[in-house]
């Protein structure tokens, strides 16, 4: 009976996709479960509307640690969770509900020139995302960073769950300056004031692809755990030579991630964490590897692949 048993299960996954026949079977590379840093990217943008309350909460239900999300500044010096520092035609409609015209979004709706009364009317949820169409669709506004943060901590609270970490994003690019973001040292004061009036320094990451951001980072508060984002193909050496000193974490495009990589990371000290993985055969090779963790817009899958990184709700 048993040898019958294990034919069918062979022949059913035969016919499965490879994808979901890996999916289901556990990783075998033995890693403790507080160590494997999984990220629920915008938080959970596959599943819901990007860097919302309401994603960032779904990715918290789904059992995530660490919630990535992207910073910007709104002219009345407010940090306002979005990915671009304007309002985006792919996922936005005006307070109105009439679309936003591509090519005229970056320009007429800057929200560095935007107050955040005035951000705030815009919806950012209900329009359907080309790329992502599952994406439950609801209203939703462009939170400040202290709501995102007030509602998850009291969340977490309320449902007795581990506390979560966050991912924060300065969106900062040299050529923006006092155009869609202000200047550096403003920038990560900001930053750095409400992660500290919030008494979450311990439990954040900052990350940045903008070196300048970073390095004023490392000078003003050392302790702060600093992620380097990458994204061209000079590789890690030359990559952390312009940074000019050892960050927390590397956080390469994925295709980039090879085991060279990960030996020279690992060698200094610093853990590897690449974007944006959503593929679950691309977890496990990747995983396999030797990755600390990954940043990705389906924790859903995430957690077929591995199970033992829930951060269940009693």
């Amino acid at each position: 009976m048993k040898i019958q048993l294990i034919i069918i299960i062979a022949l059913i996954n035969m016919f499965l996709p490879k994808e979901v026949v890996l999916a289901q079977a556990p990783v075998s590379r033995v890693v403790p479960e507080t160590t494997f840093d999984l990220q629920g990217h915008r938080g959970c943008r596959g599943l819901y509307p990007e860097n919302t309350i309401a994603g960032f909460i779904e990715a918290v239900k789904l059992g995530v640690r660490t919630l990535e999300m992207d910073v910007v500044v709104s002219k009345d010096g407010k940090l306002v969770v979005s990915h671009e520092p304007w309002m985006s035609g792919e996922i936005c409609t005006t307070p109105q509900g009439d679309s936003i015209q591509a090519g005229e979004d970056s320009i007429k709706y800057n929200l560095f020139k935007m107050n955040y009364e005035e951000i705030r009317k815009f919806d950012c949820g209900l329009k359907p995302h080309p790329r992502f169409p599952h994406q439950k669709k609801i209203k939703a506004e462009k939170p400040l960073l202290e709501e995102v943060i007030n509602r998850v901590e009291q969340f977490v609270l309320w449902n007795k769950l581990k506390s979560v970490k966050y991912s924060i994003e300065i969106k900062s690019t040299p050529d923006a300056d006092n155009y869609y973001q202000p200047e550096p040292q403003v920038f990560v004061d900001k930053v750095l004031e409400l992660i500290q009036e919030k008494n979450i320094n311990r439990r954040v990451i900052i990350q940045s692809f903008d070196l300048r951001v970073l390095q004023i980072l490392h000078q003003k508060d050392p302790t702060i755990k600093i992620a380097f984002l990458v994204e061209n193909e000079k590789g890690i050496a030359w990559n952390l030579e312009q940074l000019n000193f050892i960050p927390t974490i590397y956080s390469p495009d994925q295709i980039a991630v090879n085991p060279e990589m990960i030996s020279y990371a690992h060698l200094q000290g610093i853990k590897v964490i690449p974007w944006t993985v959503n593929d679950s055969v691309e977890m496990q090779r990747l995983f396999k590897m030797g990755i600390d963790g990954l940043i990705t817009d389906y924790p859903d899958r995430a957690f077929l692949v591995f199970p033992f990184l829930k951060n269940k709700i009693n």
